[in-house]
């Protein structure tokens, strides 16, 4: 029992010591050794853990998504806010973390979207089924503001998420080649337009 939980510890901070290089650098520029070296894993450890780069690009997709779903979770159930308001703090958590030049807490669907894509089929199915989770609880929280009649019942409920996750992911794109904060605050105003919140 104690060397799974080792196991898996170390497993754990392998992809967590990857997430950080990658989310700075992408996928295909990182090799193994910067991540062994940074992680300070032995390559056949990395092999016991992950039987190749893009089974180990899985797998940091599924953690960073599992981490992802929480948070997202836990900022669109707080108590005391209506539907529109916890959508709204979600997209400024959104503008504050990714218009920071520091890569920790950086988006790995818009770092590696582009690019993972057209290499891995597996690593896309993850990214195009993980996705479609987030879209599909941020939908759930444009429900629960039409009922609590803070958002208009004339949205769509997914439509509504699916053009506004759309929307950012653009906007984060857009933000790395401007390097600056603009094309994201202008998200968050159209954000504002479309759930009707001018």
């Amino acid at each position: 029992m104690e060397s799974k939980t080792v196991s898996h510890d170390v497993r754990k901070h392998v992809l967590k010591t990857a997430e950080v290089i990658i989310s700075g650098k992408g996928f295909s520029a990182v090799g193994l050794n910067e991540i062994l070296k940074a992680s300070g894993v032995p390559k056949g450890s990395f092999y016991h853990y992950f039987g190749s780069k893009e089974a180990f690009g899985e797998e940091l997709l599924k953690s960073y998504f599992s981490e992802y779903q929480s948070s997202l979770d836990s900022l669109l159930s707080r108590p005391g806010m209506s539907g529109a308001e916890r959508l709204l703090s979600y997209w400024e958590s959104w503008l504050e973390t990714q218009s920071t030049c520091d890569p920790k807490g950086k988006c790995l669907t818009v770092k590696l979207a582009a690019e993972v894509c057209d290499l891995s089929e597996a690593m896309r199915n993850v990214l195009a089924r993980e996705t479609g989770r987030v879209i599909a609880r941020l939908a759930q929280t444009v429900e629960e503001g039409i009922l609590d009649g803070s958002l208009p019942a004339t949205l769509n409920p997914r439509g509504t998420a699916t053009t506004l996750y759309q929307l950012w992911l653009g906007a984060s794109l857009r933000g790395k080649i401007t390097r600056d904060r603009e094309p994201m605050e202008s998200a968050l105003e159209a954000t504002k337009v479309l759930l009707g919140q001018t």
